[in-house]
């Protein structure tokens, strides 16, 4: 396909944003510092109970032994393998997001330890090119034999990610090279020939990953094989069901006993899924890996199933801050509507995986409106995954906290409500650092003929389009002023468009060319912006953006009768710091005047906080000591004071809400 839209390179983007920025600062700054030192076993495990739950045995390991795994297989220290079978990935995603560090001249400092790391990893590949530290270590004659559980594949998806990332960063092919030689190996294992294993990964990742590397490589077998992967999926027998129940003797998850075929998106061939099943993560990742192969492979069939899974999750599956699966138990998918507050998963890593997924379909289709549901998860749910400082974790994010009911070995033991130093199984928190460190390739897009603006995040682009180079700062005030900037530079009279996409929250959009208003048409949700001469023109996007409260649809049982409010694509929550103790006694109106006030204190990003009026309902029994009883009720006038969801539990820890009670 001619002239296809691409991400800009994240090398020529800097990161201007008083949110965003902040945090990309501190990503080689102090971020991957902290997490290497938890990859070290420096940093303190707090969730004892998850490690029992994945494990499914007690231990009092207390630290990650994630490098520690690389020295014992590479033979340079003596132990066994210790820690989750796919704990490799911790290793790859912080190289990754190390890359993306140097790539965009913010982490050279950082560039020795990363070499230190992958020399380690390849002294740690076996001579015929296999990589996986809990097989190589624990149960090297048990390669391949547990495909659902063992995350062989899985891992490998991760490091070639972080191969590509490492070599498009810096020039030096040495990880890539351990990554071809384990992705050959993989070829010679799996595939459609006579003899090779029908087998497939159990955790979806590597697919996405093998486009990648056809992209970097340009050799056509690692697109093929991603390919293999997606269609061999789904077909009966089912592959990984009947290893299950063939291998009993090697089991590493005992909450898989009751293993089904959705949890895997296994269930149907992937261009025959219509709804977002299973494990959310899985899911996400695999859909991603389609919409890659349709842009590819020009697969018309494999792009109608993206946009019908898309349909299914957006509309019927997420979250209002973009959050996705609903159940606590084996964090996955439910029944459409299914959107529970308090006792939901919602893990962060799933969250990333829309983004992944939406980014790949508007590239697939150019239409802007996939990017809504980025910046929804971006802004809200990702965000809220990182403390301010960077160095606290949530896995688990859910929209309502009671701090007394999350307790460990109860139903409400996933759900934290302080975010964590680290985890046991931490695949969120190098997740989240390689996502924000190359946040540039969400906000701009290119083709031959256009740049798109995709996110409204303060920051430089420079560029060739047309054969002409081009300089783009965006200052993106809307949140304070509703104004978006654009100042586009251009070194010929070379004519080009910048489109510029228009979300649901800009009210009445009015745009202006240096000082005169234009009229710009508008295609698949972007204005398109014409640039017909040298020089500098500036382009200003003046809009309404406004506080509102929004309802769910009337299915979605456990909001019924509950606002939320937003203020552009951030969602807001009511946090007792400000509001006080039993926060679902308060009410609120739909139509209460919403005043936005003053920043919280020393958190980034100058988001306002917004007050507004509400009530407290107050109900007494006859007797405060009984449980039940005939009731009055009366409410009385209160001040709320609503905070950005994504930076909630970064003061005092305490109860918080996104939906309140709506006044009738």
């Amino acid at each position: 396909m001619a002239n296809k839209l691409r991400v800009s390179n994240i090398r020529h983007i800097e990161i201007t944003d008083q949110l965003f920025g902040r945090y990309v600062s501190k990503i080689a700054e102090t971020i991957l510092p902290y997490q290497w030192d938890a990859l070290n076993g420096r940093v303190d495990i707090s969730d004892s109970h998850q490690w029992e739950a994945l494990n499914g045995r007690i231990t009092e390991e207390r630290v990650s032994s994630c490098i520690d795994n690389f020295r014992i297989a590479a033979g340079e220290k003596q132990g066994s393998h210790s820690g989750a079978v796919f704990q490799d990935t911790d290793a790859y995603k912080w190289l990754e997001a190390a890359a993306y560090c140097i790539e965009i001249g913010k982490g050279e400092a950082l560039r020795t330890l990363a070499d230190d790391l992958i020399g380690l990893i390849e002294r740690a590949q076996q001579p015929d090119g296999y990589l996986n530290t809990y097989f190589t270590i624990a149960n090297p004659e048990k390669r391949w034999k547990n495909l659902a559980e063992g995350h062989e594949l899985y891992c490998a998806g991760h490091l070639i990610e972080a191969a590509v990332a490492y070599y498009n960063a810096t020039g030096a092919d040495r990880l890539l090279e351990v990554a071809k030689r384990f992705a050959n190996l993989i070829g010679n294992v799996f595939g459609p020939e006579e003899g090779k294993c029908k087998g497939y990964p159990g955790h979806q990742e590597l697919e996405l990953a093998l486009v990648k590397l056809y992209r970097v490589t340009r050799e056509n077998r690692y697109l093929d094989l991603a390919r293999h992967f997606l269609t061999e999926r789904g077909k009966v027998p089912n592959y990984l069901i009947h290893e299950l129940e063939t291998s009993k003797d090697f089991r590493l998850f005992p909450e898989f006993s009751n293993y089904d075929a959705e949890y895997a998106q296994t269930h149907l061939l992937p261009v025959e899924q219509k709804t977002a099943e299973g494990h959310a993560v899985r899911a996400m990742y695999m859909y991603a890996a389609m919409a890659d192969l349709a842009r590819e492979c020009d697969d018309e069939k494999m792009k109608q199933a993206c946009k019908t899974i898309w349909e299914n999750v957006t509309t019927r599956r997420m979250y209002i801050t973009g959050g996705i699966g609903s159940s606590g138990l084996l964090e996955r998918f439910t029944v459409d509507y299914d959107l529970p507050n308090d006792r939901m998963y919602c893990e962060s890593c799933a969250s990333i995986g829309l983004m992944m997924f939406g980014q790949r379909m508007n590239l697939l289709t150019r239409d802007a409106s996939y990017y809504d549901a980025v910046e929804r998860a971006l802004c809200n749910t990702v965000l809220a995954g990182i403390s301010a400082q960077g160095d606290r974790y949530f896995y688990v994010n859910p929209l309502e906290v009671w701090p007394d009911n999350c307790k460990a070995s109860t139903s409400m033991s996933h759900v934290k409500p302080v975010r964590q130093e680290w985890f046991s199984c931490a695949c969120c928190p190098p997740n989240i650092a390689r996502t924000l460190a190359s946040i540039g390739q969400y906000i701009y897009g290119e083709d031959d003929k256009s740049i798109y603006i995709n996110q409204f995040i303060s920051s430089k682009l420079r560029t060739n389009i047309a054969g002409t180079d081009v300089n783009i700062q965006m200052d993106a005030s809307y949140m304070s002023d509703g104004c978006v900037r654009l100042m586009v530079e251009s070194a010929s009279s070379h004519s080009f468009t910048v489109r510029v996409r228009i979300p649901a929250y800009f009210k009445t959009p009015v745009f202006r060319l240096d000082e005169k208003e234009i009229s710009p048409v508008v295609e698949n949700g972007y204005a398109v912006l014409a640039v017909s001469r040298g020089g500098v023109q500036t382009f200003t996007l003046r809009a309404n953006v406004e506080p509102t409260f929004f309802a769910a649809n009337e299915q979605v049982r456990a909001d019924l009768g509950k606002l939320a409010l937003m203020m552009g694509p951030y969602v807001y929550c009511l946090e007792e710091a400000d509001n006080g103790k039993n926060l679902t006694a308060l009410h609120v109106s739909y139509d209460s005047r919403i005043e936005p006030d003053q920043p919280l204190p020393d958190l980034p990003g100058s988001l306002p906080t917004l007050c507004y009026s509400g009530k407290r309902l107050s109900q007494q029994l006859p007797n405060d000591q009984l449980l039940y009883g005939t009731a009055q009720f009366s409410f009385s006038q209160v001040k709320l004071t609503a905070v950005p969801y994504c930076l909630w539990c970064n003061r005092i820890p305490g109860e918080m809400t996104v939906w309140q009670k709506a006044l009738l």
